[in-house]
């Protein structure tokens, strides 16, 4: 990518795959009653790396689904047409604690429109949230409770995570300018 340089590579993002599971783990008072939701379509292999990783440590599979947000966004109206991806939580999320994934978290609107989109499907004991990458320049007042990894990024900056799922795994700093 032109413009662009490479902050994580493969084995950077599974050591922050691991720091995240360890981050969950001592948190988690109830390892029975955790679910993963993935935010479509960045947080998905997030959710489903991280599940395997907290699989060994809980002793259990743990129930994992992903949600489209894009029509609860609150900036609908001045997009093209969104891109509509599947939503699937196959499992009641009434009384769970329901850690929600994301790859980047920005201005936190994403998030919001997340928190608006899971409430279709039932009521969480607890909702969470665990990002890959916090690059900071919030909107709206939603931290993240678990981060991987934090960087300092300009607003003409954007943050491209890529996964081996995908062939192709690293963490690229963009310059749009």
């Amino acid at each position: 990518m032109p413009n662009s340089r490479v902050v994580f590579d493969s084995g950077a993002i599974e050591d922050a795959l691991r720091r995240l599971a360890e981050q969950v783990v001592s948190s988690t008072i109830q390892p029975d009653n955790v679910a993963l939701v993935g935010i479509q379509t960045g947080g998905i292999h997030l959710a489903e790396r991280l599940a395997r990783l907290l699989e060994t440590r809980f002793n259990r599979k743990l129930p994992v689904g992903c949600l489209d947000v894009n029509m609860h966004r609150d900036d609908l109206g001045s997009r093209v047409a969104p891109a509509l991806h599947p939503t699937s939580i196959p499992f009641d999320i009434d009384g769970m604690d329901v850690i929600i994934l994301d790859d980047v978290l920005f201005h936190g609107r994403t998030v919001r429109a997340a928190l608006d989109a899971l409430n279709d499907f039932g009521r969480p004991r607890r909702v969470q949230l665990a990002v890959l990458i916090d690059r900071g320049h919030r909107e709206l007042p939603i931290q993240a409770d678990y981060v991987a990894e934090k960087i300092e990024t300009n607003s003409d900056e954007e943050v491209v995570v890529q996964w081996k799922e995908d062939n192709h795994e690293e963490v690229v700093l963009v310059n749009k300018k």
